[in-house]
């Protein structure tokens, strides 16, 4: 059955919080600009929302928005927008109680990125499915478990919009517009944009993973599994052996050379990236962090962070442009 374009324009609010993505920005805003353009009729209205009047992009680059936010009457829908720093984000009761205002008023809520996790903080997305990125996915469900937090693309669907970030961000405004846009012009949208593809919600994430690489033999990606389950408890060498059918010297010679470093060294690198995630994403003491991931002592534990980041666990609280990065590699960067 053919849509019926509505004679009223949908009114969203786009809040945007400091060190927003600005390619999240853009994967949104461009597609409903496109719709409008090619129906040659405002199908669309947005509004650039923020609590001053400038707000600073991930990128540095700064936006003008409205600092009086409409009343929930006036909107159709709101989109988050956060990447960095939402820790200082979460406990805005102003902001949370706005957003709940709106819910309260049947408007459409979404979380762009981190902004899902803006959301969860207003007990907004409880009892929900919220699709998370797959950096923050352990440290989002470790302080909201009354959200099903799931390393999906997106999600839709009962007033609420979540989405993972990045490239994903196109595709779930795809799928919102063609619930919203009728098929012709769709399918003109998708040509404008030069994108044909039309990636499901429920697609996983993190598809360059080892574990899912076809060069990665089925033994190997068993290890990391392994892994992967006992951070808290790690496994010996003997006993990774053993759960795929080999002996330590064949493992630690198999893993070398598919993987290009040794399986002790990797599942420290699984640990201490745990511990990165838990100590910039939560409030989980040190000795908490160290606890879950799976080192028995305060002090081999601070020894091993600061050979990977160059600073102590306690300094290290913050998911920030500034904060240090894991080594993409799995090596210490003192080594």
């Amino acid at each position: 059955m053919a849509r019926t374009p509505d004679p009223t324009p949908h009114r969203l609010g786009i809040l945007l919080l400091p060190q927003f993505s600005f390619a999240g920005l853009g994967a949104l805003l461009d597609p409903l600009f496109i719709v409008n353009w090619l129906a040659q009729e405002p199908r669309f209205e947005w509004r650039l929302l923020g609590g001053e009047a400038t707000v600073p992009a991930s990128n540095g680059v700064p936006l003008g928005v409205e600092v009086d936010w409409p009343a929930p009457t006036e909107l159709d829908g709101v989109l988050v927008l956060a990447s960095f720093e939402t820790k200082a984000l979460t406990g805005d009761r102003p902001l949370a109680m706005w957003l709940r205002h709106c819910a309260a008023a049947g408007v459409e809520l979404g979380g762009i990125e981190m902004g899902s996790e803006v959301l969860a903080a207003a007990g907004l997305l409880d009892g929900r499915r919220a699709a998370v990125h797959w950096d923050n996915l352990e440290g989002f469900r470790e302080l909201y478990p009354r959200v099903e937090a799931v390393g999906e693309l997106y999600t839709l669907g009962g007033g609420r919009l979540t989405c993972a970030g990045g490239t994903a961000v196109l595709d779930m405004m795809l799928a919102w517009l063609g619930r919203r846009v009728e098929a012709p012009l769709m399918e003109e949208l998708q040509n404008h944009l030069l994108e044909r593809r039309r990636r499901a919600g429920d697609a996983v994430q993190l598809a360059a993973a080892p574990e899912r690489q076809p060069e990665t033999s089925a033994q190997m990606r068993r290890v990391i599994r392994l892994m992967r389950r006992a951070i808290e408890s790690p496994l010996s060498s003997a006993e990774l052996a053993e759960g795929v059918g080999l002996s330590v010297r064949q493992l630690e010679r198999r893993f070398k050379a598919e993987l290009g470093v040794t399986p002790k060294r990797y599942y420290l690198w699984l640990r201490i990236n745990r511990a990165h995630r838990l100590l910039q994403q939560t409030d989980l003491s040190v000795a908490q962090v160290a606890s879950s991931a799976g080192f028995g002592s305060l002090e081999h534990f601070s020894r091993a962070y600061r050979r990977f980041f160059g600073c102590a666990p306690s300094q290290d609280r913050l998911q920030s442009r500034d904060a240090p990065v894991l080594p993409v590699r799995y090596l210490p960067r003192h080594d």
